[in-house]
């Protein structure tokens, strides 16, 4: 297969899989979904989802965030990890929203990567699911996948970012990443992975991955 043609099985593929695709992070507004996704560095969605609704029962808007001091945000979210930095980042960019953008979340990615603990990935995900602006936000699923699928070098998620957005076509982009994330935890996750139930892997496979994978789970 050529590379277009791997592109095109992917496509379909997940479009049979996930004709209707779940959004991971739970969230009402711009406002949140910014917030959520800030919380879900190096922390799993399911724990944010836990998360956020204790935060956003004290505040789900800027104003009613910045009455909260920065240690009892932080106090809320320190199962999500990282929280000094993120409690400050919340803080921090909740002030500028009021101060610059009465109150709004940012409809670019230029404003939206200026905010404190706002970065390219989050910044992609807010543009997306909350502003339908096509873009391809790569987490550590995609990464995984794009490179298993032999269709990035997989050096780091600028390059395979790159690589997804010239291999696939931007009518696709806000549908499909999510799709691959629900792909990579479902059929094809970093540890306990089969090949057997992994269609797209199996089908189009970079060969050293399949050819380690072989060898891994030979009969001893």
């Amino acid at each position: 297969m050529t590379k277009k043609e791997r592109a095109t099985f992917v496509i379909n593929t997940l479009n049979e899989l996930y004709p209707e695709i779940p959004i991971p992070l739970d969230h009402k507004d711009p406002y949140t979904l910014l917030i959520a996704v800030l919380l879900s560095a190096q922390c799993t969605d399911v724990r944010v989802n836990q998360i956020t609704p204790i935060l956003f029962a004290k505040a789900d808007n800027p104003y009613d965030m910045i009455k909260m001091s920065i240690e009892e945000i932080q106090d809320i979210i320190r199962p999500c990890g990282l929280s000094p930095m993120k409690s400050k980042g919340i803080h921090g960019l909740s002030h500028i929203l009021i101060d610059k953008y009465n109150g709004e979340v940012p409809q670019s990615f230029e404003a939206l990567e200026s905010l404190p603990a706002v970065g390219h990935k989050t910044a992609s995900v807010v543009m997306s699911q909350a502003f339908g602006v096509p873009a391809f936000p790569v987490d550590t699923h995609i990464h995984r996948l794009m490179y298993r699928w032999n269709l990035t070098s997989g050096k780091n998620v600028t390059e395979t970012e790159k690589d997804a957005k010239s291999i696939f076509p931007e009518s696709t982009w806000n549908d499909l990443h999510l799709q691959i994330i629900w792909y990579g935890r479902e059929y094809s996750p970093a540890r306990g992975w089969s090949l057997d139930k992994d269609i797209i892997t199996k089908t189009i496979g970079r060969k050293s991955v399949l050819k380690e994978y072989e060898i891994k789970n030979a009969p001893k």
